[in-house]
């Protein structure tokens, strides 16, 4: 099994802590893992550099939900 010598980057964007933790423990040991709670901290996270090669984005959260993220970062918005 070859090593990879950097590791790529996962958001993980869920308003459950139990599912970020779920997440964060089932990708830690291949991959640099960061978690945000709400729509707001995922576009900071998502747009600050170095920026995340995947988004696993919770689609019903309170406030902004997923879709409004995925809208905003498509156009670029923080």
């Amino acid at each position: 099994e070859p090593v990879l010598a950097v590791k790529h980057t996962i958001l993980v964007v869920d308003d459950a802590a139990d599912n970020l933790a779920l997440m964060f423990g089932l990708l830690k040991d291949l991959y640099q893992v960061k978690g945000a709670s709400n729509g707001d901290r995922a576009l900071k996270m998502a747009l600050s550099i170095p920026r995340p090669d995947l988004i696993l984005l919770d689609v019903m959260m309170p406030g902004m939900d997923g879709y409004e993220v995925c809208r905003r970062l498509k156009a670029g918005e923080a």
